[in-house]
């Protein structure tokens, strides 16, 4: 199995140090390797999932709430 192409535009980097300012989330330094490590993991599972081709005939899974 290979591995999809990475998104050029998404910089993992990049964005965790972003959304740490915009929430004003101090995270230590020595975590942002690992941070945006597991950022690139979660977007090419998302990558996989978007990617996965559907039939014209499936159709959204009902909402159940308490």
């Amino acid at each position: 199995m290979t591995n999809p192409p990475e998104d050029p535009a998404f910089d993992p980097d990049t964005y965790a140090e972003a959304v740490a300012g915009l929430l004003a989330l101090p995270i230590d330094p020595a975590w942002m390797p690992s941070i945006a490590a597991n950022l690139r993991v979660l977007h090419a599972a998302a990558d996989l999932v978007g990617a996965f081709p559907l039939p014209d005939e499936a159709e959204v899974a009902p909402v159940f709430s308490a």
